[in-house]
């Protein structure tokens, strides 16, 4: 019976949430893109704990993305190439993303507890703004929990069957759940959370990272000149 749910945790249910966060995402892009927009009196109300909070909130998430990203899906065979060892990696994943964790948890502390004290913020806020924050949060709180665990074993062993895991679902080889079969409940609930966000991830205000205008990073630079006076 466990063995059934770890499959259709780790094997079936990664491919629903990044097909529901890749469908649901250009459908809301198309259909309703403007509703992904922050109201006027969230930005008004808050004052510079708001400021406290998105800045935090940003920096945070945006390292622990590429974070995740890199140290997930890079080959083995690269990083050791490049002199890093699996242990190594562990290590600099334990820094960086007890750092950047704990940041990131700040910046939605703040912004949950003033969306839930701020009466102007909260008559205008739906459900599921409050929702992705104390998921944003619990995800959070798993991954900076898997640390202490993570010390235990500091030979990169549980790491690399993650990666292996991470590399198995995205090039879609059969048995990829297996390789995680053994590891500690705190990753798989981390994980698990991780895979409930993107699963969610079209149906909350997460959504406007796709209105970032990208296109300004590789936009000429124009030299404006002010009119004499």
């Amino acid at each position: 019976m466990y063995e059934y749910f770890h499959d259709l945790a780790f094997a079936v249910f990664p491919y629903i949430a990044g097909t529901v966060f890749l469908v649901g995402s250009l459908i809301r892009f198309e259909k309703s893109q403007y509703t992904w927009k922050s109201n006027t009196t969230q930005l008004m109300s808050g004052g510079q704990r708001f400021r406290w909070g998105i800045n935090l909130f940003h920096i945070g998430i945006i390292a622990l993305f590429f974070g995740h990203l890199f140290g997930l899906l890079t080959p083995t065979a690269l990083y050791t190439s490049l002199g890093l060892t699996a242990g190594a990696k562990q290590l600099l994943a334990i820094v960086a993303g007890g750092i950047f964790g704990a940041i990131t948890l700040v910046g939605v502390v703040i912004l949950l507890h003033r969306r839930m004290t701020d009466p102007r913020v909260r008559k205008t806020s739906y459900p599921m703004d409050s929702f992705i924050l104390i998921l944003l949060a619990a995800q959070l709180l798993t991954g900076l929990l898997t640390i202490p665990v993570s010390t235990g074993h500091l030979d990169g062993e549980v790491m690399q069957q993650i990666s292996a895991w991470a590399q198995g679902l995205v090039t879609f080889q059969t048995g990829a759940a297996a390789t995680i079969y053994d590891i500690h409940w705190i990753y798989k609930l981390h994980m698990f959370l991780g895979m409930l966000m993107f699963l969610v991830f079209p149906f909350t205000r997460l959504v406007h990272i796709w209105s970032v205008p990208y296109g300004y990073i590789w936009r000429a630079w124009q030299v404006v000149r002010a009119r004499a006076v």
